[in-house]
Order: structure tokens, then sequence, then C-alpha cells
């Protein structure tokens, strides 16, 4: 049987998703069509059902929950790791009303999150991640969200957080941010759900103990990217909670549920 699979190629994915792919983990008696995709493609592609097991951002699955599986490995949660609303200059939080705002995608737990703490903004816009920071520059924007690696190298680049979400999330509700996940297409069998839910689990495990043997992937697909800025985005977003959510977890996920019913941005 053929399986699509669809991941970013961010190292977190690319070093849980390794030995899945490329080595001795390949599901026995079905053949992987793998396809990278920025988050926000992935989302749109899931929406459109072109995907059996995908990663998605947790807002998106929220959404699609009666399609897809939430798999319970893979999955990108944690505390200290939640996108950042940045500028080029100091801006209070309650400028939002007024402030042009970047976003990277309208189903991006990003938004979402953004949404709960800055209801009053108006003005929103939804670009590539990768050229948030390019829009402040040029003044399309007086600020944006930013995820990824671009949490490590936006002080560098010059500008400075509004507000860290994932630090307001955890103050908030005392849980980690949820921020993306994989899951399955429900039309796939269960037991090969829960076989791929377990193989991703292994793969993660081989990562951990063989790191170099995952990175000629991971370089390959994050070639601008210092060596330290690639390590600093495995380790911040590859966790205990990437093997298994856990009952933190998925308590995490049903508060963010809550709220964003709450919020009226789940309709």
């Amino acid at each position: 049987m053929d399986i699509t699979l669809g991941f970013s190629p961010c190292p977190n994915d690319t070093f849980i998703f390794n030995a899945l792919v490329n080595g001795p983990l390949r599901p026995v008696g079905h053949r992987l069509q793998v396809s990278l995709h920025d988050v926000e493609t992935l989302n749109r592609m899931a929406f459109e059902e072109r995907l059996d097991v995908t990663k998605l951002s947790f807002y998106a699955w929220l959404k699609l929950r009666d399609r897809y599986h939430l798999m319970s490995s893979g999955g990108a949660l944690g505390y200290g790791c939640g996108p950042l609303v940045i500028a080029a200059r100091a801006l209070p939080g309650n400028a939002m009303a007024a402030c042009r705002v970047v976003l990277p995608g309208q189903w991006t737990t990003a938004h979402l999150l953004f949404r709960l703490w800055a209801p009053q903004a108006r003005q929103v816009r939804f670009i590539p991640y990768d050229q948030i920071f390019a829009a402040l520059n040029d003044g399309r924007a007086d600020c944006g969200v930013i995820i990824h690696e671009s949490r490590f190298t936006f002080e560098s680049a010059g500008f400075q957080a509004v507000v860290d979400l994932g630090a307001w999330w955890e103050e908030l509700t005392g849980l980690p941010i949820p921020l993306g996940c994989i899951a399955a297409h429900r039309r796939l069998p269960s037991a090969l759900i829960e076989q791929l839910e377990e193989d991703i689990r292994q793969s993660i495990l081989l990562a951990r103990r063989e790191p170099d043997a995952a990175l000629p992937y991971i370089r390959s697909h994050a070639q601008e990217m210092t060596a330290d800025v690639l390590r600093a985005h495995i380790d911040t977003f590859v966790n205990d909670f990437s093997m298994d959510l856990g009952i933190e977890g998925w308590r995490a996920v049903d508060v963010l549920e809550t709220r964003a019913r709450q919020a009226g941005l789940l309709a």
C-alpha cells in the first residue's frame, strides 16, 4: 500500500522522520510517498485530504479532527518554545489594534495564539514564515509573529520581542504549548495508524541514539542554517512530548480547543 506522508523541512521534523523514510524503519509491506512543505502548505493540503499522514499545526487539526486522527508521537509541544511577536522597535502589547501584523499562516497555532492574546488586532495578513523579517525591514508591517528557527535569530537580525506567546500561554494555563502534531487520515486502517505511530516513536529513539546518522538528511534541507541554530532547533522542538503526548500533552490540547471555542475561533 502506498502511504502519502508530509512533513516540514525543519530540523525537528527531518530528525524525527529520518530513520522512517531513509533507514531501517520503513513500514513493511508499504511504500512511503514523502513530500516536504512548510507547515501552512501541509495544513492546506490536509484540508483537501491529499495526505494520508501529515504534520499539522494543532489549530488546523482542531478544524480537521473528524477527518484526521491525532497521533501521540511526532508532535511539537513544550515549554519555552512558543511563537514570538516581534517588531523593529519597542511596541506595547496594547498597540496591537493599530498595528499591521504579519503571521505565518491562517491555520498555524501561532495565528490562534496571537488571536487569543490580541483579539483587538484587525490589520492581519498571512505570508510565508521566512518572509516575515523582510516585511518588517521594508515597512510593510509593524510587527510579526515568528516560528521555527526565527526565534533563535531575530535578535541578531535587529528585532526585539513584544511578547513570547509561549510564555504567555504557560502563565495562563500552566501547560505546555501544543504547536504541531502528526495526524493520520481516518481512511487508513486503525492497525496501520497504530503501527505508524510506533514507527515514528522508534525513529525518534534511533535518531537520539545515533544523531550523526540523521545529520546529512537534516542538513540537506537546512543548508543555510548554522550548526548551532540547527542543534538548538532540534533540542527545543524534539522532547519527551514528541515521544508521547502523555496526560499533560493531551490536557494541553484540550485546553487549547476550549480556549479557541470560547474565543469563537473554531466555528
